[in-house]
């Protein structure tokens, strides 16, 4: 009986759902994440009568013909680049970008690197560094006499010198966008890794057109909604249990035609 495979694909696809949403509520809380949504596909028809094929001498044409599917499977994983809300932490080395953009990180290998996690510190040397102590591409050094580091919307850093009145511009922050950010490979760590799918960065200043801006003393929080992925979560439970019993209810007919005499 198809019914059997049909079920077990079903029941097959909804459990690759439930994980998926289960990873988004477990980073509901990790900055700068992007929700993640199970997409499906149908498979393969078997074609009993194929739809539009003649039926008669007179070369009469079936109007839907005679398909039987053979069920489900997970096509794809994308990842939604909405923008989360912002959680003002008030520290200086904190930055969201508020619009369309990431950082780029300069790994310790040399490759770049994509995140939207703005929660930076500065290392041993000064240079701006994320929690892993990866370098801000391109590189910026605090001094060490820095009494105030001020980030504008542009990206711009600027330095309050102890005994010194005026401020000092030590760098500039750029962001870089891709025309598919949802064909980003993520590697976890908060980081993405170019792909043929992504398209190649580029590379902008904040608040130019098409870029987002940047915003001091935040962070983007991730844009999980907790309430619909509960009633994705249930949807998915429901569609697992309903396969579950196509199988069953499959398994008594075939237990009641095994009973015939």
């Amino acid at each position: 009986m198809r019914s059997l495979s049909i079920g077990a694909t079903g029941m097959y696809a909804q459990q690759m759902n439930v994980e998926t949403i289960s990873n988004n509520i477990a980073n509901m809380s990790t900055t700068g994440y992007k929700r993640q949504r199970a997409e499906f596909q149908d498979l393969l028809y078997q074609n009993l009568r194929r739809p539009g094929a003649t039926s008669s001498d007179a070369a009469t044409i079936l109007p839907s013909g005679l398909q039987l599917g053979t069920g489900v499977r997970l096509d794809a994983i994308s990842r939604i680049h909405s923008q989360g809300a912002m959680d003002v932490t008030d520290n200086q080395l904190d930055v969201a970008i508020v619009g369309d953009g990431f950082f780029q990180i300069q790994l310790p290998d040399g490759d770049p690197a994509y995140t939207r996690d703005g929660t930076f510190g500065v290392n041993a040397d000064g240079l701006i560094v994320t929690k892993e102590g990866y370098q801000l591409d391109p590189g910026i050094t605090i001094p060490a006499e820095a009494t105030k580091v001020t980030i504008n919307e542009n990206g711009e850093v600027w330095v309050k010198i102890a005994n010194q009145i005026q401020e000092q511009n030590v760098g500039q922050i750029n962001i870089v966008r891709f025309i598919n950010p949802s064909g980003l490979e993520a590697v976890g760590k908060n980081l993405y890794l170019e792909t043929e799918a992504s398209g190649t960065p580029e590379e902008g200043t904040p608040n130019e057109e098409g870029f987002g801006s940047l915003q001091q003393g935040a962070l983007e929080l991730s844009n999980v909604n907790i309430v619909n992925e509960i009633t994705r979560m249930i949807t998915a439970q429901r569609a697992y249990e309903m396969n579950s019993k196509v199988i069953q209810t499959s398994d008594e007919m075939l237990g009641t035609v095994s009973t015939l005499r």
